[in-house]
């Protein structure tokens, strides 16, 4: 496959042609190797001839992750003595599952990273510090280092965690651009005041921000994003992926969406049935990958719940923009009458000063209805606390979970249990 680097910066119908051609290409690829997909268009009496162009997409059936947990080598195209690399998915809901790369899926993916880079105004001058896990089968990880080094910038790999070293180290070798929880960054900040470290003369300039939300649906900072920009003048850069699709979207200086690369990824918006939906409104994104060779997928539901906008950005790409995840459809929560995803309520606690740490637990009750229950640290005494942040909930959410105060032992041992590779502030135990 030959990537196509200025493709975003082309008009949207010559994307949606080259997108087509791509489609055809995959659809017959698929056909022949694809063991799953082989199995599904046969069951679908799917021809795959019939397909002519990506708004043909919508004859072919979704599949999801259950689908690859259920069937994960039969998505295998190649044999076995092809694969160079394994990754696996984190299994925060559910078993994790194995995605095997060949040597052209890792040069495709370390091209997708550079070209997520480029996006976020990196430059071979820079010093990236990589402030997240390059082992344990992660496949970011993995990928953000293979997109530096095609930036021509230097990394720093100190892993994630300890804010002291990571201090010594941005110190020491002068990184001027971090990669990392946005949520770490906080850890960071406030080492930084405790040790007088000068946050306005510090090298770092930009970080790029995986793993959560910095920004609202108007792609304004939200509470976290606001909290690291208060006190540390960086620039913040939101990146949204998964292992399965194998290609990130990320922000541009505008910060107004994660950028489409279009010559490797198919993007649709679809609401509960399965239907197309336009740009602006929220529904499942649903992936095709393109030019991937060991484990394609075809219309891939992630269960994340996103828009799309498709406007030309200020930076020049014509790309279509995701919005920030409002949050997974396995997530939602339908409590008192009220819908809620969990990154609302995380952006509640962000932004109050007297909530340390934090887990979101929904649970099943007694009447087989959504229950939530807050898990909290907080300096304050409990009653003073609890007086507090009830009216803040009940204004917020119109409603006031259960709540739980905890140790802050606890509450880290709840945010990193045994075996996880991230950290965890929502528990789904219903």
């Amino acid at each position: 496959m030959q990537f196509h680097p200025r493709l975003a910066f082309e008009p949207l119908r010559s994307q949606f042609a080259y997108q087509s051609e791509a489609l055809k290409v995959q659809l017959e690829y698929l056909q022949e190797r694809s063991p799953f997909y082989k199995r599904l268009f046969k069951e679908h009496h799917i021809d795959v001839r019939n397909i002519k162009s990506a708004d043909d997409l919508k004859f072919i059936p979704t599949t999801s992750k259950s689908d690859i947990q259920e069937h994960n080598w039969d998505f295998l195209c190649v044999p076995d003595k092809m694969v160079k690399e394994y990754t696996s998915t984190s299994g925060t809901m559910g078993r994790p599952v194995t995605i095997a790369l060949t040597e052209h899926d890792l040069d495709r993916l370390g091209h997708n990273e550079h070209q997520s880079f480029l996006c976020s105004d990196g430059l071979p001058d820079d010093i990236y510090q990589l402030m997240l896990t390059l082992d344990r089968q992660f496949m970011a990880g993995m990928a953000y280092y293979m997109g530096i080094h095609r930036l021509g910038a230097a990394l720093v790999r100190t892993g994630p965690g300890l804010p002291a070293m990571q201090w010594d180290t941005i110190k020491r070798l002068q990184a001027n651009s971090i990669v990392s929880v946005p949520s770490f960054l906080l850890k960071m900040i406030e080492w930084a005041h405790e040790h007088q470290v000068d946050l306005k003369h510090a090298p770092v300039q930009k970080a790029v921000c995986i793993g959560e939300n910095i920004r609202g649906a108007d792609f304004e900072l939200n509470a976290l994003g606001q909290k690291i920009c208060n006190d540390w003048p960086i620039k913040l850069y939101s990146t949204y992926a998964s292992t399965e699709m194998q290609t990130a979207f990320t922000e541009c200086g505008a910060g107004t969406g994660g950028h489409q690369q279009p010559d490797l990824i198919i993007l649709e918006i679809l609401n509960e049935h399965g239907d197309a939906l336009p740009a602006g409104e929220y529904g499942e994104v649903t992936i095709t990958t393109l030019g991937v060779e060991g484990m394609p997928l075809l219309r891939y539901r992630t269960g994340d719940i996103c828009a799309h906008y498709d406007t030309h950005c200020s930076c020049g790409r014509f790309s279509r923009r995701l919005s920030p995840v409002l949050g997974r459809r396995q997530q939602m929560i339908k409590y008192k009458g009220t819908t809620l995803y969990p990154p609302a309520i995380f952006d509640i606690l962000n932004n109050i000063p007297f909530i340390k740490e934090y887990v979101v637990e929904v649970f099943t009750n007694e009447l087989q209805l959504d229950e939530i229950r807050l898990h909290l640290n907080t300096p304050l005494p409990v009653d003073e606390c609890e007086m507090k942040l009830r009216p803040i909930l009940q204004s917020a959410l119109r409603v006031v979970p259960l709540l739980q105060f905890q140790a802050a032992s606890t509450i880290h041992e709840m945010q990193f249990p045994a075996g996880s590779r991230k950290q965890v502030k929502f528990i789904d135990n219903r």
